[in-house]
Formats: C-alpha cells, structure tokens, sequence
C-alpha cells in the first residue's frame, strides 16, 4: 500500500509537470486567438507577456528564454495585423513581453539554484541517515528483524527516535528510543545515545551493566537539558526469555501465535535517560518469555498518540493481527500502512517501529541481510 501511495504520488506529480510544461503555449495560443477575434482595438497585445510569465514556473531560464522569443515574435506579428508595429501601444506591448522574460529568466536561475542546494541537503541527510540508523540485520541470533521509520518532517530522512540491533557475545542486544524535542538538536542527541549503545553492547556482559555506561554517557553529556526514554531489549542464546530494561518508555507489544497481544510493564518505570538525580533508582531488569513463533514489537510514542480525525489514539493492542504475515517486513508495512490510514494524513510525530519474531535455527553458514532504516 505504501510503495502504490508513493507511485501515485510520483504520477501526480508528472501530471502536474506536464500541464505546467504546456501551460505558456496555451496561454499564448488564447492571446492570439482573443487579439484576433477583437480586432485591432481590443489592447490583448501586453497578453502574450503570460507565456513568459508562466515559463518561469517550471524547466530551465533557457526555456524561459525560448517562450519569451516565441512571445517576442507572437506579439510582432499581432502588432503588424492590428496595425500597431509602428506605434506607442506596439512599442509598449513589445516591451512589456521582454521585460517578463527577463524575470522569468531570473526567476527559473534563481530556482535552479535552489533546487540544487536542496538536493545537495538530501543527499547529505542520506548520508547522515546511513550513518546514524544503520541497517539493522534481518537475522540476528533466534530472530528476525524489520524495521520501519517515518519522520514527521517532511522530506526528512532523520529526526528523533532511535533504534539498533547488536549481536554481541552476551546476546542480541536492542534499543529503541525518543529523544525530547525535534530537529538537528534531536538527531544530535540521538547519535550520542546510538554511540553509547553501540560501544557498550559489545563490552558488558550485562544488560544492567550497559545500562549504566549509557546513563553516564548521556548524563555527562546533555547535563538535565534534554532526555530520551529508552527501552532495552537482551535476548540470550537460544531465546526462551527476553530481558527489559525500560527508561520511561512505551511498554514493547509481545503478540503469541495465537495473535494475543500483551504489554508487559516494569516493576517500575526509571527516569528518562539524561534527567539522571544523584540518588535515584535506575530501571529494574524483567522477563518474560520469549518462544519460537512469538514476536515483539518496539515503538515510540509516534505510534501509539496518532489520532484519527475523531481525536481517538491508534489502538495497537487491537491491530496485532496485522502482523500475521510470514515475512516479518510485509506483517510491518501492513501495521504502517493501517496506522497512516488511520491518522489520515502525514503524521504529526516521528514514529518507529522494531519487529522482532523469534525464528527457528537457521542451518550454519547463512549469512544474515541486512533491513534498511530509509523511512517509507
């Protein structure tokens, strides 16, 4: 549904390009007709200066050059069959046609330029996406994994949740998170957090012990000016349980094969990663059981505050028989594309999802792709 949205949004826009590529000859093309229908005394001469005008909009300046020629001409030749080639009001109709091409001219420079300079930003985001929200693996340990990211800023590629995947020798280790606020100062804050979590995943040999070196991390370096809610995920060797560590974060959905969902919560919720107080109780481990053919879907609050027109949030617990599909990535854009349909437009907050699905061993020697973080 997704990838047919988007290809009905590229033929619009084809569509919309086509008519405005054709839209100066017409308007001259009308002049034409309209100044020879009045005859000499109807004054349309200053008219063909749309088709210039309207050049500008769309291609290059030298098109705009070309169709201010073509206006240049239209008009003479008007001008010599109403007679007014010699006279002030040719003279001023002629003028008015060259004037418009040379902003027309300037115009299409001037958005040339700026186009290019957005795609340079782009390519640039690109990067920094590739960078910041790696590829996570499609297979790590007993699961598989997909992913799915969509900014709320438009034309964005990054903005302010987070999520990884490790395999490391103490088990496949998971993070999803929302960093306060929104923009460059958000995507900051959340390559800080990815650092930390990507260094320390591979250095302890505890879930609670990677969770100290990322609270220190993230309080040495935001000083209580900013915070993240985080939830850690560990899955250990064969799979049979999971391991949480929740830093006020959205309790993650564990959805049976029987197409049950549950939320399991903390013992207690632990302040925010970043609003670390000298004293304060860090976030305790729980466990519950993890099977082959269970799943476990991590999410941001983008997710879960969408509303529909009506004001009413998405209710995920009641859509877990959306990731029913056999391939984990298809079960997560059906839950995607149920959850835009559902807000019924763009939505208004970042929202991420992680889909892991406890898989049966895989024969040795397969090596694990890799799912794409671009946002769909």
């Amino acid at each position: 549904m997704t990838e047919a949205k988007g290809q009905e949004r590229s033929r619009g826009r084809g569509r919309a390009y086509r008519v405005l590529s054709a839209l100066p000859y017409a308007v001259m093309a009308l002049v034409a007709l309209a100044d020879v229908a009045s005859g000499p005394g109807g004054g349309l001469l200053p008219l063909a200066s749309l088709g210039p005008a309207f050049a500008g909009l769309v291609g290059s300046w030298r098109r705009t050059a070309w169709i201010g020629g073509i206006a240049m001409a239209l008009c003479s030749l008007l001008a010599v069959d109403d007679g007014q080639l010699g006279e002030r009001r040719g003279y001023t109709a002629l003028i008015c046609v060259l004037g418009v091409t040379a902003t027309g001219i300037a115009a299409a420079v001037m958005r040339g330029r700026r186009d290019a300079e957005l795609a340079s930003v782009r390519s640039i985001a690109e990067v920094a996406q590739r960078v910041l929200l790696r590829p996570v693996p499609r297979s790590a340990g007993p699961l598989r994994v997909a992913v799915s990211y969509t900014s709320a800023v438009a034309e964005a590629r990054i903005g302010g949740d987070l999520y990884e995947v490790v395999a490391s020798p103490g088990g496949v280790r998971v993070i999803i998170g929302d960093v306060q606020g929104k923009g460059l100062d958000a995507v900051e804050t959340a390559a800080l957090v990815l650092g930390a979590f990507r260094e320390a995943a591979h250095d302890e040999p505890e879930l609670l012990g990677l969770s100290r070196r990322l609270e220190r991390a993230v309080d040495r370096d935001l000083h209580g000016e900013k915070f993240v809610t985080a939830l850690l995920a560990e899955v250990r060797g064969g799979g049979s349980e999971v391991t949480f560590l929740n830093f006020g974060h959205p309790a993650a959905m564990l959805v049976r094969p029987d197409g049950s969902a549950h939320f399991p919560r903390p013992p207690q919720y632990a302040l925010p990663l970043g609003l670390g107080v000298h004293g304060a109780e860090g976030p305790e481990p729980y466990t519950v059981g993890f099977e082959p053919g269970d799943q476990i879907l991590l999410y941001t609050d983008g997710v879960t505050e969408a509303r529909d027109r009506a004001g009413d949030f998405y209710p995920l617990g009641d859509r877990a028989s959306l990731l029913k599909d056999p391939d984990p990535e298809a079960a997560l854009k059906e839950l995607r594309a149920d959850l835009v349909h559902h807000a019924a437009g763009p939505l208004h907050d970042d929202a991420a999802m992680l889909l892991l699905r406890h898989r049966h061993e895989e024969p040795p020697g397969t090596v694990p792709p890799f799912v794409s973080s671009a946002p769909q």
